[in-house]
Order: structure tokens, then C-alpha cells, then sequence
């Protein structure tokens, strides 16, 4: 693969003066129609061979097309901030939203390679790197982002014939460094390690473009019209409609799993006195944990889901009660706003990812695409079937960072949440917490515990296992609950 990039591609001034402007105008225009049409993102991910021109290739397509649609990130070293979460934190952070153009400098593949190189990670971790890395540009492609993936190279002569002008040019001198020159001391070593790499992890929905960067105007040409072709496509692609799916899903269902709700006993209460004794206890137990100076290498994920009026808000406010203001923060979720919906479904969910020794209260989750958008049609088979195992991969990578992720289902009967949507109404400030639409998801009842069933099944894991609460009596789930944060948290700093 690499190989084939060292030929020697050249291109006379003539023949870039008169390919380069009618480029410039055809991707320009192709921007704006992108812009326009709300499609992609596309995202163009740049590494390869130090001074290959990656700088060069990303300034010269800004000057090509218009920097309000366009956006360049360089990822050096990982900031604190960045420090405290998991890997994956900064790239989502930084994904271009619908109808932009992103370009990720020295992105997830550099600094994997470069961990290989110094020895930080051997053969074994490099390939569950790369597995992780095809699952997370699988999930971004299904989302419907355009990933451009370009490998600038050059041999190990040009690469030190390229160091050297820059050196030597006081203009440039600042652009090369002490460990430019050391990653070019090992190039022999990193070449086979590079075709490794490159051929693992070039797939059908992201493949690898290796360009060779000796002549710098092949080079850019070859990246722009690369890059307007896929827009052109990208655009040229029927747009396709989201119809209004049954629930029959298109791989095998779990038998009767939704028995897992039907067999909660309902009936479970709590004296006042024990409920009093069992508040006071763990919260006392939960604000020693969360002080605790080993929690400042964990972070705690809470995540609460449930029928509607189950008592999640009152669960919440009691868990609250016992940590510092400063400490956490509540996300409540609803419908995605535009900007959320102009990024992958995963995104915004991201974006709230506590840092080690933070919290975060999720009330209602990303499990929204495969309960509420499910049922209501508002995603595609496909879209809900794929999310399970894109749910289990972010909380195995919160997990792996250091969050204790502790997910709960609150389950009432439907006699008693038909009592509590009458005492809402009649109960002048409770009016607020029900509308239109909690009276006609109780029509759909048997369709929610059917997802919930399958939610239980396929994304109740090892480290992120959920706990099914009977909330029938909001005493004995708010006991329940702190309780089991705590002995979470207790397993967890051991």
C-alpha cells in the first residue's frame, strides 16, 4: 500500500494553474450545496509521515473553500480536562455537525502509533486499539458522516530531504522539532508497523487514501478532488425517508422477555420509620464515597429510566441530597434539539461525560433510541437494532476510564400511574409534570415493556449491569436506589 505512494507524482505549474481554480470554484460549490442540504458530515482524518505537508494539505483547503462551513482541529498532547475522561472524549467533542466539513490533524491513529513505537502498547493492545477504532468509525458512518481517511507519504530519503528545507528556511524552522527528527530515526522500524495499520483498518465504508507528498501541488490536488468527488457523491445520493416501523425486530428476539417486568413484585413497601432510618444511612454512607480521596480516580454515571410517573424526579432529588452542588451535575433529556440532531445520535451524550471525581445524573439516556424512538417510529429498524451494541461500547469506554455507571428501570403498574397522572392534574403545581402525550404512551403500554424487555436483555453487562426497581412505593425505591449506588461505589474503591 505504501509502496505505491513512492513513484515520484509530479505536476508541472502549467497543469496546477489550470486545474487548480476550476477545483477551487466545483468545491465550493459543492460545500455550499452540503451546507444547504444538511447531509453528511464529511470528515476528513489526516496522519501520516512527518513532514508530509498535513499542515499544509489543511490550510490549503480552507483557502479553497469557505471557512464558515469548514473547521481544522490539531490534537497535540491531551490536555487535564481531556486527561480525566475517556479517549474517545475530545474526538466527539470535536465531530462537525450536518452539511460541514471537519478535518482532524494528528487524530485517534497518530496517537496509536505513536504509543506502538515508544513501546507503550504491545502487539495485543495495538490490535484492541484498532477494533475499537473500526467499531467507533462504523457507529460515526451509520450516522450518515462521510470519513475521508488520507495517509501522506513519503519515503525515508524525501522525508529527510523534507526536514532538512524546512530546517534550513528560517521561515519554517519553527515547524520542525526534536522529535521530528527521533520518529525519523526510527522510520525503518515504523514502516512495516504503518502497512500494518493502514491495511486493518481500511474498510468499505472507510478506507484509507495513501497520497504521496514529495510534489506538494499532486498532493493537494489529489486530496481536493478526492474530497470533492465524495461531496458530489454525498449529494448525489437519494435521501432516504425514516417510515413508520413496526416492532418487529429483523434479528431473533429474546423469548417472553417481558416477563422480566411483569415479574417485579409490586407489591414490596417500606415502614415510615425504616424509610426514614434507610434515607439518613445512605446518604451518609453516599457523601463519605463520593468524598473519598480514591473517588478521584472514578467518576460516577447515574443513569434513570422508567414508566412515566415512577418517581424518578423524587429519586433523583434524594440522591442529590447527599453530594455537593459542586460535585454533579443533572442532564435531563428530552427531544434532540437541532443542533443534536445535526451530529450522531451518541453525541450529545458525550458531551456530558463527567471527568474523574465529577458526576452526572442522567434523567432519561441515550436509552431513548431504543425505547421512545423505537416504539414511535421516530429511527429505523436498523437504527434501534445496531444501538444496543453501540450503547454497550460507550459505557464499556466510560467504564475502562474509571466511571461506575449505574443504570435503573422504575416500574409502577398501571392502576397506580393512572392514580398519579389524576393527582397531577388535580394538584395545581404538579400540572406541569403531565401532558397530552403521558396519556397516550399508556395506549402503548405492551409495546414499551417489550422494549424495555430487550433493553434489560442486550444491555444489562458485567460492568454496567441494570437494576430493575419496583416503585410501586416511592419509600422503598428511593431506599433502593441509594442503596444500591452505594454499594457500587463501595465495590468500586475497594
Amino acid at each position: 500500500m505504501l509502496e505505491s505512494a513512492e513513484i515520484g507524482h509530479t505536476i508541472t505549474k502549467a497543469a496546477y494553474a489550470h486545474d487548480e481554480p476550476r477545483l477551487r470554484e466545483a468545491l465550493l460549490n459543492a460545500q455550499y450545496d452540503l451546507a444547504q442540504s444538511a447531509r453528511g458530515p464529511a470528515l476528513l482524518v489526516i496522519s501520516g509521515v512527518e513532514g508530509g505537508g498535513r499542515g499544509e494539505i489543511a490550510n490549503q483547503l480552507t483557502a479553497w473553500m469557505d471557512p464558515r462551513h469548514i473547521r481544522v482541529v490539531a490534537f497535540g498532547p491531551r490536555t487535564p480536562e481531556e486527561e480525566a475522561r475517556p479517549p474517545a472524549w475530545r474526538y466527539w467533542r470535536a465531530l462537525p455537525a450536518k452539511g460541514k466539513v471537519g478535518i482532524f490533524m494528528n487524530a485517534w491513529y497518530s496517537e496509536m502509533l505513536a504509543a506502538r513505537v515508544r513501546g507503550e502498547i504491545d502487539d495485543g493492545e495495538l490490535h484492541a486499539r484498532m477494533a475499537a477504532i473500526r467499531q467507533h468509525e462504523r457507529m460515526l458512518t451509520d450516522e450518515g458522516l462521510v470519513l475521508l481517511k488520507f495517509w501522506i507519504h513519503l519515503s525515508k530519503a524525501a522525508q529527510k530531504k523534507r526536514l532538512r528545507q524546512l530546517d534550513h528556511d528560517p521561515r519554517t524552522s519553527w515547524r520542525v522539532t526534536r522529535d521530528d527528527w527521533t520518529r525519523y530515526r526510527v522510520y525503518s522500524r515504523s514502516h512495516d508497523l504503518w502497512e500494518h495499520v493502514l491495511r486493518e483498518t481500511s474498510t468499505g465504508e472507510a478506507p484509507w487514501y495513501v497520497v504521496e507528498g514529495v510534489d506538494e501541488r499532486y498532493r493537494n490536488l489529489s486530496v481536493g478532488k478526492i474530497l470533492l468527488g465524495t461531496m458530489q457523491r454525498t449529494l448525489a445520493a437519494k435521501r432516504s425517508r425514516v417510515p413508520k416501523h413496526s416492532l418487529t425486530p429483523t434479528a431473533p428476539a429474546v423469548i417472553d422477555n417481558v416477563k422480566l417486568i411483569r415479574d417485579l413484585d409490586l407489591t414490596k413497601r417500606i415502614a415510615l420509620n425504616k424509610y426514614e432510618e434507610g434515607v439518613e444511612r445512605y446518604q451518609g454512607k453516599l457523601a463519605k464515597l463520593t468524598r473519598n480521596k480514591r473517588f478521584a480516580d472514578h467518576s460516577l454515571v447515574l443513569v434513570f429510566e422508567g414508566a412515566d410517573a415512577a418517581g424518578k424526579g423524587g429519586a433523583i432529588r434524594r440522591v442529590t441530597a447527599a453530594l455537593d452542588a459542586r460535585q454533579y451535575v443533572t442532564v435531563p433529556i428530552a427531544a434532540p434539539t437541532d443542533e443534536e440532531r445535526a451530529h450522531p445520535y451518541l453525541w450529545r451524550f458525550w458531551r456530558q461525560v463527567p471527568p474523574r471525581g465529577g458526576i452526572v445524573i442522567f434523567d432519561r439516556s441515550w436509552y431513548g433510541r431504543v425505547l421512545v424512538e423505537r416504539v414511535e417510529g421516530l429511527c429505523s429498524v436498523t437504527d434501534w437494532m445496531r444501538a444496543y451494541d453501540e450503547i454497550n461500547q460507550f459505557e464499556e469506554q466510560l467504564t475502562t476510564a474509571g466511571a461506575v455507571v449505574v443504570k435503573f428501570w422504575l416500574q409502577i403498574s398501571p392502576a397506580e400511574q393512572l392514580r398519579r397522572f389524576r393527582e397531577r392534574e388535580r394538584t395545581s403545581f404538579k400540572r406541569f409534570k403531565i401532558t397530552a402525550e403521558d396519556w397516550r404512551n399508556r395506549t402503548k403500554s405492551t409495546d414499551y415493556k417489550s422494549a424495555v424487555g430487550d433493553v434489560v436483555d442486550r444491555t444489562s453487562t458485567e460492568i454496567a449491569t441494570w437494576t430493575l426497581v419496583e416503585a410501586e412505593d416511592k419509600n422503598y425505591a428511593r431506599v433502593k436506589i441509594l442503596r444500591t449506588i452505594v454499594r457500587r461505589l463501595e465495590a468500586a474503591l475497594a
